[in-house]
């Protein structure tokens, strides 16, 4: 069937079920923030009447609903803001944007029942998770510097990727399952410093949403989660600045007016300056050492007209760090999106998207023994097409998206008295597609459906030469392909399903079913993200990883919508997992592939969580127990085994109490069972040289972890526009010593005997940040 006619087709079954009234008219616009000209995501739109409809804002602020001809009045709401209400007569199709003014002291004042939204009961979306970017400020991290991945790892369902790190697992999956995009752009790497610090700087992000199951249609490429972050817009009133100034890094922000109330801007800067410091080091080994990152944050809108906006944003960060004479690691991240929003009329949104991302590396050591440079790159081109079509009991959402990859693994050079052999692996290229359809259906005041369909297809390309390994990894068959032939395709169904029934407006239970398939991986043996991964695409020896995912829930709000109380269970087949051979070298290997095994996996747990809203004390409370599982024909004797992401026991805690208009005291508290590893189980000595022997895979543990952190802030004394406030904060005020790695070692006094050494990275560290926004 021709894809016009098969778009055409889904169109009439989900829009065209009942006929439209003759006096029906629409009621359109886009909602902002008053004093920013922000849009607003998620913003509530009622129309009150004899009969009433409500709707939500989209990703732009924009909303659209239909009703039969009368008096009627608009009610306009967003959490943290004061709800506005019109009258209006309905007796032709109206254009109305509305800007809604902030609520600036919520500990203060007082929400009425009627503002206080209970989407997660009423929604069929499951699994879905949004970050306050105003709680945000006051949740301890390492060093008093907001980071968004640090936060998101105190949810439920989500399990740190280790000590100090921002790498993240979400039921079950790996590090590399997890789409992040910024802007719609792919972000691969999301850490600074080998993870300390996450690439998002909070100042320059408007909206953070967290995607663990029930993943909506639009979305695709990835097995376990969507991290969806979007920048701010700019204030389009008038100038602003803001900023903070810390121990080890500093930042900035500048945004306004390109054209008042039309279009706007926003640059933010952060960088941090330890090397400062090493500089300034009497150790002549140090100094001269590097150690920093930055990272640029810009966006740009305009609105050409009343149905056309256009913006362009773009993300620059890159990390440097070096021992003088030893060694240099640097590695960065580019994005830039080009993208157009258009109303073709007051029920469809179309938004379309040029995307470019860029991930490279560079390693060097530099002594003489060893004197050469490694580097490597993913560079990625992406179309999107988006529409949304919107009905009072719809929300129509279909497009298609296309992304050419390309992947130049690992090449090395050398200098001339380096012991180091040249090496240049052969560059991949792939190209992406997907087109999708999904349907928001309100059925009653009870029941709410979000289900879809996507068609991906994968093709690796040409030039290149291709093998093919039998099952003991020998090259059967090698193909020289010439460049733009589609050497190999994959086409997939993943088919989208969640719903939602209310017994009443407090409480409401939830199941899901979707299928993801993700044909970019990584290969790695280390426990989170690292700038020296190895991406590979899907090819005639990788299938696509496909993940089928079923969970159910029970939510609940308690207390005019105050309290939030949830409790979901899941479980989760894999197939295609990628693993390595026990000694496998995966480092400047030529035949890469011919090193990997490939498994099932499976996932399963209970997710329980409570949140308190609004009052002089809020939080949250989170726990996971859950099991993570591999089965490989060639590890364990085919048996199943945990994976290194397995952890029982996952348990977080938040409180954040309001003292006084000034002081604001939080602190968190995780506690969770400490990851699978493997431990030797024997060792043996040839020519002289001691070799450890292992057995079954990732059947030890490590020590769990436990950290306490700290924090306050106080605000500044008014000073008309000027506003400033301190954080001080304690990371891991117990001064716990959380395992980071374990190294088996010889014994001191008897070389005979083998002992576990522990590292770990952190006692108690304090910090202070002074913040600043005029």
């Amino acid at each position: 069937m021709p894809l016009k006619r098969y778009f055409s087709l889904i169109f009439i079954l989900f829009i065209a079920f009942p006929a439209f009234a003759q006096n029906t008219f629409s009621l359109s616009g886009t909602i902002r923030d008053a004093s920013t000209g922000e849009t607003l995501i998620g913003a509530t739109i009622k129309i009150i009447g004899p009969s009433s409809v409500g709707t939500q804002t989209n990703a732009y602020g924009y909303y659209a609903l239909k009703q039969v001809a009368g008096n009627y009045v608009v009610s306009i709401s967003y959490a943290g803001y004061v709800t506005v209400t019109k009258s209006i007569i309905l007796n032709k199709n109206i254009k109305l944007d509305q800007e809604i003014k902030s609520a600036n002291n919520l500990s203060e004042i007082t929400i009425s029942a009627s503002d206080r939204k209970n989407e997660n009961v009423k929604s069929a979306q499951m699994g879905l998770e949004r970050v306050d970017m105003k709680a945000l400020n006051n949740v301890p991290v390492l060093l008093g510097e907001k980071d968004i991945l640090k936060t998101i790892q105190l949810l439920p369902g989500v399990k740190s990727g280790g000590e100090g790190n921002t790498g993240f697992y979400v039921r079950g999956g790996a590090a590399d399952q997890n789409l992040i995009i910024l802007d719609e752009a792919v972000v691969y790497n999301s850490s600074h410093l080998l993870g300390f610090f996450s690439t998002f700087n909070a100042d320059a992000i408007k909206d953070v949403s967290l995607y663990k199951g029930g993943m909506p249609a639009q979305y695709g490429g990835r097995l376990s989660s969507v991290l969806d972050v979007k920048m701010d817009d700019g204030n389009n009133k008038e100038f602003k600045f803001q900023g903070g100034i810390g121990l080890i890094a500093s930042r900035l922000k500048a945004e306004g007016p390109i054209v008042k109330d039309r279009g706007s801007f926003m640059v933010s800067f952060r960088r941090t300056y330890i090397d400062l410091f090493l500089r300034a080091s009497p150790d002549s080994s140090i100094n001269g050492s590097t150690l920093n990152f930055y990272d640029i944050n810009a966006k740009l809108n305009y609105k050409i007209d009343d149905k056309n906006t256009i913006y362009l944003s773009g993300y620059f960060g890159k990390d440097n760090i070096g021992i003088k004479d030893l060694f240099e690691n640097n590695w960065g991240n580019t994005t830039t999106t080009i993208r157009l929003n258009h109303i073709f009329n007051a029920r469809l949104f179309s938004n379309t998207s040029l995307i470019y991302n860029d991930y490279s590396y560079t390693v060097k050591l530099l002594s003489d023994v060893s004197n050469f440079k490694a580097t490597s790159l993913v560079r990625d081109f992406n179309l999107k097409q988006d529409f949304q079509y919107f009905s009072n009991k719809h929300i129509l959402r279909f497009g298609l998206n296309a992304t050419h990859h390309r992947i130049s693994p690992i090449a090395i050079t050398s200098s001339q008295s380096s012991q180091v052999n040249n090496l240049m692996q052969e560059k991949r290229y792939g190209l992406e597609s997907a087109v999708y359809v999904s349907d928001e259906w309100n059925v009653s005041d009870k029941l709410n459906f979000l289900y879809g369909m996507r068609f991906s297809a994968f093709s690796l390309l040409g030039p290149g030469n291709f093998k093919t390994y039998d099952d003991k990894n020998n090259i059967t068959s090698s193909s020289a392909v010439e460049s733009g032939v589609f050497y190999k395709n994959y086409f997939n169904l993943e088919p989208r399903f969640s719903v939602s029934y209310l017994f009443n407006e407090q409480n409401s239970i939830k199941a899901s079913y979707n299928r993801n398939t993700q044909n970019i991986h990584i290969l790695t043996n280390a426990t989170s993200s690292s700038p020296t991964d190895q991406y590979v695409l899907s090819s005639n020896n990788i299938k696509p990883e496909i993940a089928d995912q079923v969970a159910l829930g029970f939510f609940k709000n308690l207390k005019e919508n105050t309290y939030e109380l949830s409790a979901e269970v899941y479980y989760k087949w894999l197939q295609n997992q990628i693993d390595y051979k026990n000694a496998a070298q995966l480092l400047a290997n030529s035949n890469l592939e011919s090193e990997l095994l490939y498994g099932v996996g499976r996932a399963y747990g209970l997710e329980l969580f409570f949140k308190k809203k609004f009052g002089k004390l809020n939080g949250w409370v989170g726990y996971t127990l859950s099991k993570t599982e591999r089965k490989f024909d060639k590890i364990n004797d085919g048996n199943y085994f945990p994976s290194r992401q397995d952890r029982t026991h996952d348990f977080s805690f938040v409180g954040i109490y309001n003292l006084s208009k000034r002081w604001t005291f939080s602190s968190s508290l995780i506690y969770s069972t400490g990851n699978a590893v493997t431990y030797p189980a024997g060792k043996y000595v040839i020519g002289g040289q001691i070799n450890y022997y292992y057995t079954e895979r990732n059947a030890g543990r490590m020590p769990y972890t436990m950290r306490l952190d700290l924090s306050a802030t106080l605000e500044g004394k008014n000073k008309g526009k000027f506003q400033s406030s301190w954080n001080f904060g304690v990371y891991n005020a117990l001064a716990r010593k959380n395992p980071y790695s374990i190294e088996f070692i010889n014994d001191e006094n008897n070389p005979q005997k083998t002992v576990a050494q522990q590292t770990s990275l952190f006692g108690i560290i304090p910090s202070i940040t002074w913040n600043f926004k005029f």
